[in-house]
């Protein structure tokens, strides 16, 4: 897949210029998925995140994901996959243009991207891209770190693995998300890194990675 791993979303136009060149066409030509599984596995999330999310709405951060103004925009619920079928859900993914995949708890989402299939699915979709906020990104690396874990089930803080990096996102947005907290994150991640912002993203096509910020960000290692 084509990547583009944000902490916040397609903020600036510099983020929203590498996701039309990763789309190939603009985003109002696009149809796009929506992933809110993220959202369930953390207790800062709940029916109204997801609501939210899911409907595009303008406060306080979907507008930089589901309200960029898609040609259609639906909902991939990756709990209920494994009970419907791949017959069913896999052409609704070959279909789509993109996927938005939303934060939460990244344990939870890799959990379910491994139950449902959409993992086994992601080496066939070399023309989706897959734009992720928080969580959505940190699911492609490898660790997220204990920092990050707030699933009770989860068995450790491994994830996907489908880039070689780990994420820090919020850069500097809350109280716990300081440089210093960051670089304490990478001493103990045991990859290389990245701590972003709401103003950067990394873009990610067949293994070469580009930062793309108007922001704040530090790489480690």
């Amino acid at each position: 897949m084509k990547l583009l791993l944000t902490s916040g979303g397609v903020t600036n136009p510099s983020i929203h210029s590498a996701l039309v060149q990763l789309l190939g066409k603009p985003v109002s030509e696009c149809r796009a998925l929506c992933v809110p599984t993220a959202q369930w596995g953390h207790p800062m999330c709940g029916p109204a995140s997801v609501r939210g999310f899911v409907a595009a709405d303008p406060a306080p951060d979907w507008q930089y994901l589901s309200g960029l103004g898609w040609a259609s925009l639906g909902v991939l619920e990756l709990t209920a996959l494994p009970s419907i079928g791949a017959e069913r859900w896999v052409p609704w993914v070959r279909e789509a243009d993109v996927l938005l995949v939303d934060g939460g708890d990244a344990t939870y989402l890799c959990h379910w991207m491994r139950e449902s299939g959409l993992a086994d699915l992601l080496p066939s979709l070399p023309d989706t891209v897959w734009v992720g906020v928080s969580a959505g990104s940190m699911v492609m690396t490898p660790r997220i770190g204990a920092h990050f874990v707030e699933w009770p089930s989860a068995p450790d803080d491994r994830a996907l693995g489908v880039v070689d990096f780990s994420i820090f996102p919020h850069l500097n947005l809350f109280p716990t998300n300081t440089p210093a907290d960051a670089e304490r994150w990478a001493a103990d991640i045991g990859v290389p890194a990245f701590a972003i912002d709401e103003q950067t993203a990394i873009k990610v096509v067949d293994g070469s990675v580009e930062v793309v910020s108007e922001g704040q960000w530090t790489k480690f290692g």
